[in-house]
């Protein structure tokens, strides 16, 4: 299944980025613990990454991938190349112009995004002046994600994915090499951030070359048809695809009003879930929304309903066992992880505590990824936007009932809550409109993953239990090979899947013509 091996092919690399995003943060949680540095820094860093999320990843993907997926297929490599360019122009020039502004009026966004720094002037001032320099990177990697669009759409996903490796090696050498020559920790992470977005940005470049569709950001930023269109679906994409994100940024608004260190803990737990949601949910995502582009630009209407119910076993195969482990192993996860230096047990349990919460919302946050592209494929990018902001609201409405009796878990509940909302709405919406009918194999394949997940979950807990005593590294090796052992027993035993059908798929080449480049 062409599907599952560009999944592979984006879930491996990602998965390599999140590894070494563990070390970075394991390292940034002992040179900064989760005092106002670390929280500054988390802000400084949540900001542009927003931006990114949403203009860059997120409805900016969501419009322009179909757009040049369709041209490519139907008016060749010179038309596409050509709209790319003159969309990026206009990218470039835009997003030039908002990093200005944000750059002027920094305290004020930083007054929106942490408005409970106030009563703390010298974190309020830190944070603004890390936001200053870590927001350069947002124009930049906003560029990245349009070249990593146009490779996606080629069926090159090795580059793009492995991007964010560099990410994070550099973040690391910043922390080491530059703190004893700038003020605090946080600056050194500020410049590593900037300097990741240029080599990002020329890595995506090179594949793009070497793919024969090197991109030149000087051609007139004329509104053709193309343009238009994907600047109409872009609109209210903003926040139907980044509806995660805006929930992510409320939860920062909320806890810099609790005590000190809740967005470090917020950061951390959301750091450990984002394995599986960054790894899982991404390369779904990444690979659904071109696969269901072609095949409803060829008017493949079977083929795009396969796709669809195969991406839903594949996000709840890979996510509901995630988020039970974690929900189960939370507090030797996050104490093998992070407790170290000045992160110290107590630290450690908060961010437990979050994780449990945020766990609760794992297989939602990837089933929207599963969701939207069935919307975004057919150019609706409108109908994502009501059900974001209905979420949005949600999120905002649990998180102020929570945050005074829950605190920062009260934070991260809420949020999950609110994604099983836009999950399950956007489910609804397909299925009312005929778009969403879960195929027999689905039917018989779901049930089945829910038992082995509950399962799993209670072979976890009974070893957490009978060993109390071991190390924390050593105790959360154990509970996560245990889980991972007990998933696939359970699993090949109640037949809700085998190893043999697994290296089947993966074994099937695509058909040819199936795409406009070579594969990865």
């Amino acid at each position: 299944m062409p599907m599952l091996r560009s999944v592979l092919t984006v879930g491996s690399w990602t998965m390599a980025s999140r590894i070494l995003g563990f070390a970075r943060d394991m390292l940034i949680a002992s040179r900064l613990g989760a005092g106002p540095v670390a929280d500054a820094f988390f802000v400084a860093l949540k900001l542009p990454n927003l931006f990114r999320r949403l203009f860059g990843e997120g409805a900016f993907n969501a419009a322009f991938v179909p757009a040049f997926a369709g041209i490519l297929a139907a008016e060749g490599r010179a038309a596409a190349r050509d709209m790319a360019e003159r969309m990026g122009t206009l990218m470039m020039l835009w997003l030039s112009l908002l990093t200005l502004i944000a750059l002027i009026f920094m305290p004020q966004m930083i007054g929106v995004l942490a408005p409970g720094f106030a009563a703390n002037p010298g974190k309020f001032a830190l944070a603004v002046e890390l936001t200053r320099i870590t927001f350069f990177y947002m124009p930049l990697i906003c560029l990245t994600a349009l070249i990593s669009g146009v490779l996606n759409s080629l069926d090159r996903f090795a580059a793009a994915a492995a991007a964010p490796v560099f990410f994070n090696l550099l973040l690391m050498a910043a922390l080491v090499g530059l703190t004893p020559y700038l003020p605090t920790p946080g600056h050194a992470l500020a410049w590593g951030v900037f300097a990741a977005g240029v080599v990002q940005l020329a890595m995506v470049w090179v594949a793009a070359r070497q793919a024969g569709m090197a991109l030149r950001l000087y051609r007139p930023p004329a509104l053709t048809p193309p343009i238009r269109q994907v600047l109409r679906r872009m609109v209210p994409g903003v926040l139907g695809a980044g509806v995660t994100q805006i929930n992510l940024a409320v939860d920062v608004i909320i806890a810099s009003f609790l005590v000190s260190g809740s967005v470090s803990y917020l950061y951390y737990a959301d750091r450990v879930a984002q394995l599986p949601l960054g790894v899982i949910g991404a390369a779904l995502g990444t690979a659904l929304l071109p696969l269901l582009a072609r095949h409803l630009r060829l008017g493949e209407k079977l083929s795009a309903h396969r796709a669809l119910n195969r991406g839903i076993e594949l996000a709840v195969l890979l996510t509901l066992p995630c988020a039970a482990g974690l929900a189960v192993a939370a507090g030797p996860i996050t104490a093998a992880l992070f407790q170290r230096g000045a992160f110290d047990a107590a630290a450690s349990a908060a961010s437990a505590s979050a994780l449990v919460a945020y766990a609760v919302g794992l297989p939602a946050f990837v089933l929207v990824k599963v969701f939207a592209p069935a919307f975004f494929a057919r150019g609706d990018t409108s109908a994502p936007v009501r059900i974001g902001i209905l979420s949005v609201a949600v999120n905002l409405a649990l998180n102020l009932a929570f945050m005074n009796v829950l605190g920062h878990v009260g934070v991260a509940l809420a949020t999950s809550i609110a994604a099983w909302v836009n999950g399950g709405l956007l489910a609804w919406l397909l299925v009312r409109r005929g778009h969403l009918v879960l195929d027999r194999r689905c039917r018989r394949v779901l049930p089945r993953l829910v038992v082995a997940s509950a399962m799993m979950a209670a072979a976890v807990f009974a070893i957490g239990l009978v060993l109390p005593g071991l190390g924390n590294l050593l105790r959360a090796g154990l509970m996560i090979l245990v889980g991972m052992a007990g998933f696939t027993l359970a699993g090949m035993a109640l037949g809700a899947f085998h190893p043999r059908d697994v290296l089947r798929q993966l074994r099937r080449r695509a058909p040819r013509g199936a795409s406009a480049g070579n594969p990865a």
